[in-house]
């Protein structure tokens, strides 16, 4: 054969390849709730979660939270709380902080604009988010560059493409061919027309959350369902011990809106707190209890999420470590903490120092989903996708870990024990020595009995060298060229669009070159 006739034999099978991948269930798998019938994994028992619980509340009753606005700072003097105005430091009994938590709901339904993607908050359920507040795109084709719009659009599309992603993405990644200010529109149009599934939207200031409160209103009807939130975002505590103007501004404009809050504090122990898991963690449930304090001052009964986004610092080079057995830890214990006080728990799901979709990446990523499941985590963030410590979000990964979401999603299903699933009958029709690959038992369930991998290869060594010798992430890399080809937008009422347009161009013209974050 020559060189010409072996290249298009290649070819040839790549095409095969190709074409058998985009046949797979990827395409196919089902936009269902899941429950985690696990019980949580207790890392500490009720005495060891008692002194983390107490530790925190001497940090609020002690040493105090600052809160660099001036409205938050006048809703705690209000409520009673001791206020420094020239520090801008609140120190709060743990009376009161207590109290504030428990007027937030223990569980909420959070609508879709399609119904049959709304989904709901707490208890056993689990809900994955896709990658968030990436600054690069990645993909094997064109290599790691800084994000653009069409990136966004392409995970946005692959969000809508994939049932096991519960939320449409806010920051994706970061469109850097639109200006700063009109970000936020154009994720906003993208997040209502690219997809029907919850809405996220950054909580920068109080502009920003304003706006997609209106696109919503607009969407949903004004006022909006008094029955449950239509949007949300994450807020993060600026640790140490501190909430910024921008992330304050975000939560009082959604929380007062009935909007979800996910309040997250984002601590490296050994920088941002002291090294030792128990202070990280004592840290953390202080600043996450006095922003969910907050977003109950401003509206008692909004919903909000108890959020944990521990890990520790490579103390050789300062740089924030990932898939760790700490950050395990602190994913388990947040978890209890968060179900002390009766709130849904948000945790993150592939974080990793990787460079590429590796091994690296594949183990890493295991140490923080599978700590996800075992702590019965409600909200998964960062669940596809995240590379670089989260400065990329890579379009292979995002393939490869919705495998592993797919996996749970079969998983969680728990195992079957009635009569039919014991077959014993079967078992003693073939008895010793034999086999049931040829039973009706067998039979009746080859397309249901096992989780059937669209990304996982099991081919013979032979055969797989034979069709090009594809690795994991060239055949994801297939897979989701594959989906965008097969897209198609889901259908939104024109009258709603048209106004949607008009609001997105009028707030455009009113926000070029605005300063966003007061």
């Amino acid at each position: 054969m020559t060189n010409r006739e072996d290249r298009s034999a290649r070819n040839a099978r790549h095409d095969k390849l190709r074409q058998s991948r985009a046949r797979s269930p990827y395409l196919s798998i089902p936009f269902q709730t899941i429950h985690n019938s696990l019980t949580p994994v207790e890392l500490l028992d009720g005495a060891g979660v008692e002194r983390i619980h107490d530790a925190s509340m001497r940090i609020l009753e002690e040493f105090g939270i600052d809160f660099l606005d001036a409205e938050a700072l006048d809703l705690w003097q209000q409520a009673g709380a001791t206020v420094d105005h020239t520090k801008r430091r609140v120190k709060m009994e743990r009376g009161l902080v207590l109290e504030l938590v428990g007027k937030a709901p223990e569980r909420f339904t959070w609508h879709a604009r399609n119904p049959a993607h709304t989904i709901q908050i707490g208890g056993d359920q689990v809900v994955f988010a896709p990658n968030g507040g990436t600054v690069f795109a990645s993909d094997l084709d064109n290599g790691r560059r800084p994000g653009t719009l069409a990136d966004f659009h392409n995970f946005q599309k692959l969000v809508q493409m994939t049932g096991v992603l519960h939320v449409a993405g806010e920051q994706l990644v970061v469109p850097h061919d639109v200006q700063v200010s009109q970000r936020h529109l154009e994720r906003l149009w993208a997040g209502f027309t690219l997809t029907d599934k919850a809405m996220m939207e950054a909580a920068h200031g109080r502009v920003i959350p304003a706006d997609a409160i209106a696109a919503a209103e607009i969407i949903f009807g004004s006022p909006l369902p008094a029955d449950g939130p239509v949007i949300g975002g994450i807020i993060n505590a600026n640790s140490p011990l501190r909430y910024d103007d921008r992330m304050i501004g975000g939560l009082i404009t959604f929380a007062r809106a009935g909007q979800v809050t996910i309040i997250t504090p984002f601590i490296l122990a050994g920088v941002m707190s002291p090294v030792t898991t128990a202070a990280a963690l004592a840290q953390q449930n202080a600043e996450a209890l006095a922003g969910i304090a907050l977003t109950q001052l401003a509206r008692p009964g909004a919903p909000v999420i108890y959020g944990g986004f521990t890990t520790n610092v490579d103390l050789k080079s300062g740089a924030p470590a990932f898939g760790t057995p700490e950050g395990a830890w602190a994913l388990l214990l947040g978890a209890q903490m968060a179900r002390r006080y009766r709130l849904p728990y948000r945790g993150s799901g592939t974080l990793t120092n990787a460079k590429v979709a590796d091994a690296q990446a594949a183990t890493e990523t295991q140490w923080s989903i599978w700590p996800c499941m075992l702590a019965r985590t409600n909200f998964v963030m960062h669940a596809v996708g995240w590379l670089e410590s989260g400065l990329t979000a890579s379009l292979e990964k995002f393939v490869m870990d919705v495998e592993h979401l797919a996996m749970f999603q079969h998983f969680l299903q728990g195992i079957d024990v009635s009569d039919a699933a014991l077959a014993l009958a079967e078992i003693g029709q073939i008895g010793p020595g034999g086999h049931h690959l040829g039973t009706q038992h067998t039979l009746d369930r080859y397309t249901t009995a096992f989780y059937q991998p669209f990304l996982a290869d099991r081919l013979a060594y032979e055969t797989w060298e034979l069709a090009g010798r594809f690795d994991a992430p060239m055949r994801a890399n297939l897979l989701w060229k594959e989906l965008l080809a097969q897209y198609e937008a889901p259908p939104l009422d024109a009258a709603k669009r048209d106004a949607l347009a008009d609001f997105i161009a009028r707030r455009k013209r009113e926000l070029a070159g605005v300063e966003l974050y007061r």
